[in-house]
């Protein structure tokens, strides 16, 4: 199935999400037709739209909203916050896209998938791959190593202000990855999905650190000091419970770190610049484009 004319129709899910929005912005700046799929209007799908991005209102949970959100597409992008319902949602977007006759999909996975992880996420991702293979659609599987946006979280950003990177990363090692450099490469592959299709796909960063080197780069690109503390995991789980994250998100996140530290997310490529042409943000570029947050002080909004 194609669009009926030359311009290509795009299916972003989770769009007003990190890489679903980074997806979206992308995907028009290439000059496609780019439908956004968000569960309501507010001012974040408001933003799209004002990008040129036409609105659609659906739930990957709710299998009788997605089709009418595919038809005509000619190719789509899935990706599922970390919470409970990732296979459901998996499955009916499957489901969908096949009675659809969309050509090809894009599903955001992670480096840690694996079936044996003691983070409930990095389980059902495993299941969430499994799935798409299993359902003989033209499926390119995307494993982004750790994001760099992480940065922006509170609790990593509050003591980061501070000068702390506290995170429990151990001696892991790892190319972060910036969020808009994710963009870059998912709309690339809407655009073109033949590159890589059927093929599993790892987007890092271009260089492999660990976060002692990763606090000394942002050390020189802040202009302060910035010194890395390795948080004990236990410790780190209990302050996100605190702030009261679900325990689903909780157990989770301190499960991928558990992974990050086994090294599963270890390794460096250049897939998004042969995808794109341009390659991915280095961490003292990111930390530079961003330092007026960064290097801010008092509490942040964000």
């Amino acid at each position: 199935m194609t669009s009926s004319s030359d311009t290509r129709t795009v299916l972003v899910t989770g769009a007003t999400g990190n890489t679903g929005r980074a997806a979206v912005k992308e995907s028009l700046a290439l000059g496609m037709r780019v439908r956004a799929l968000v569960r309501g209007h507010d001012e974040r799908s408001r933003a799209l739209a004002d990008l040129g991005a036409e609105i659609v209102v659906g739930d990957l949970l709710e299998i009788n909203t997605l089709r009418p959100a595919l038809e005509g597409a000619d190719a789509a992008y899935f990706v599922f916050p970390i919470d409970p319902g990732l296979v459901h949602a998996a499955v009916n977007f499957a489901q969908a896209v096949k009675e659809t006759g969309v050509p090809s999909t894009l599903n955001l996975s992670q480096r840690s998938v694996n079936r044996e992880s003691v983070s409930p996420s990095c389980r059902d991702t495993f299941l969430a791959e499994e799935v798409f293979n299993w359902s003989g659609l033209d499926v390119t599987h995307l494993r982004p190593t750790v994001f760099l946006d992480q940065l922006f979280y509170p609790w990593v950003l509050a003591p980061l202000q501070q000068g702390v990177l506290r995170i429990p990363a151990g001696q892991g090692r790892c190319a972060p990855v910036a969020t808009q450099d994710q963009g870059r490469a998912i709309a690339a592959l809407l655009k073109d999905p033949g590159r890589r299709a059927g093929r599993i796909t790892a987007l890092s960063g271009p260089v492999e650190m660990d976060f002692e080197q990763l606090a000394a780069e942002l050390s020189d690109a802040l202009g302060r000091k910035i010194t890395y503390q390795d948080q004990p995991l236990d410790e780190y789980a209990a302050g996100l419970r605190e702030l009261g994250l679900p325990p689903h998100l909780v157990d989770s996140i301190a499960g991928i770190w558990a992974d990050y530290q086994d090294g599963r997310m270890a390794g460096s490529d250049h897939h998004i610049e042969e995808i794109t042409g341009k390659r991915s943000m280095t961490v003292g570029e990111f930390a530079r484009a961003h330092a007026s947050l960064l290097n801010a002080t008092g509490r942040q909004e964000r």
